[in-house]
């Protein structure tokens, strides 16, 4: 497969650890959900989807095996191409919205045979890769009156973010409406891209407030729907639907666990600036035993920890609503000095060269070298 259709073209030279694939991109770990919705919609439009597996391995008529597993590199060129081949706005929108329980498999089984909406909530987030997501994703509680279910890009990507973002929250929308009824309203949806040319369509499928350039990419709602009872609830089931996701996800290796695990955990706490001790004890390990996890898939604290603050670094450049500064404390840096340095060592150049390389990110910061 072609390098140049793995990685979109850019304006200018992007960070060293962006322009190499990650090696556990190139894992067949993900049920191709997300394709097969794809391919049902070129064929309900009468476009042949053939040219989006090409030189990839796979076929659509593969997709559509439940046995059939594709690596992250595998689907992210799949999408790529179908959004090139489809040219809809909001296609995203159009993919998630349209997704049913039935959509979701055994983990919409599991979920809306849960007792409550807040224990299917939990129960989609923890079985997530089930369903074939090429987000990360997990719960945060924001205050009392709000939780937050929030994505992460899996590799640092920024220029699917729409898409992914689309078709995750619109699908999840769908879903809990289908669970506790029509009325379910979120709060708010905050996606860290800029505002595309057909924003409107957000309002009409959310009907909420949208926010664009933020700093996160999550779906705000009410903690008070947590307590609803769902009308499927049955123990039993429940139980059964679980333990069947539990199996799925048990045939990941091990060791690529802890690094996902380490990973989720260093972003939740990115300002904190968590150490290796904390993080071990955090996941109840040993510090000897973490590393010696991490060795054997091949990595180390640091790097993992580099990683994830350079993603996250480029992802609030992108935004484009921060300051260096205020990204830097974002970050766990007191000194900006110290950042600049940081993400020069990490990508190979200067946080504001970085921001007037990435597509999208408002020309108005670009020549304020405060920012």
């Amino acid at each position: 497969m072609s390098q140049a259709v793995f990685e979109a073209p850019r304006p200018r030279r992007m960070p060293s650890f962006a322009a190499e694939p990650d090696p556990r991109a190139l894992t067949a770990d993900i049920p191709p959900n997300v394709l097969v919705h794809l391919s049902e919609l070129a064929a309900r439009r009468g476009i042949s989807c053939d040219a989006w597996f090409a030189g990839l391995g796979i076929t659509p008529q593969q997709v559509n095996d439940p046995s059939v597993r594709v690596s992250y590199r595998q689907a992210r060129t799949v999408v790529a191409r179908a959004l090139k081949s489809i040219c809809d706005p909001g296609l995203g929108l159009i993919v998630g919205r349209n997704q049913t329980v039935g959509s979701f498999g055994l983990l919409g089984l599991a979920m809306m045979t849960s007792r409550n909406f807040g224990e299917a909530m939990k129960v989609g987030i923890d079985n997530h890769k089930v369903s074939g997501s090429l987000l990360d994703v997990d719960l945060d509680i924001l205050d009392e009156q709000t939780v937050a279910v929030q994505a992460w890009p899996r590799f640092g990507e920024s220029d699917l973010m729409p898409f992914l973002c689309e078709e995750l929250f619109s699908s999840c929308l769908s879903f809990a409406r289908e669970l506790v009824g029509p009325k379910l309203i979120p709060v708010r949806l905050e996606l860290t891209y800029p505002a595309p040319s057909y924003a409107s369509e957000y309002n009409a499928v959310f009907q909420c407030e949208v926010r664009f350039g933020a700093q996160h990419n999550r779906i705000l709602v009410d903690t008070s729907w947590l307590e609803h009872p769902l009308p499927g609830y049955n123990a039993l089931t429940s139980k059964q639907a679980l333990a069947l996701c539990h199996q799925q996800l048990r045939g990941a290796d091990r060791s690529d666990e802890i690094v996902g695990s380490v990973e989720r955990l260093l972003r939740s706490r990115l300002r904190e600036h968590p150490r290796l001790t904390e993080v071990a004890r955090t996941l109840h390990l040993s510090e000897r035993s973490l590393r010696r996890k991490l060795a054997d898939s091949g990595r180390i604290f640091r790097e993992i920890h580099d990683r994830v603050r350079a993603e996250r670094a480029l992802e609030l450049l992108h935004a484009g609503q921060l300051s260096v500064a205020e990204i830097g404390i974002e970050l766990g840096f007191s000194d900006p000095r110290e950042f600049r340095r940081a993400f020069k060592r990490w990508t190979g150049m200067p946080p504001q060269l970085a921001r007037r390389s990435l597509p999208n990110t408002s020309a108005e910061n670009w020549d304020d070298t405060t920012r």
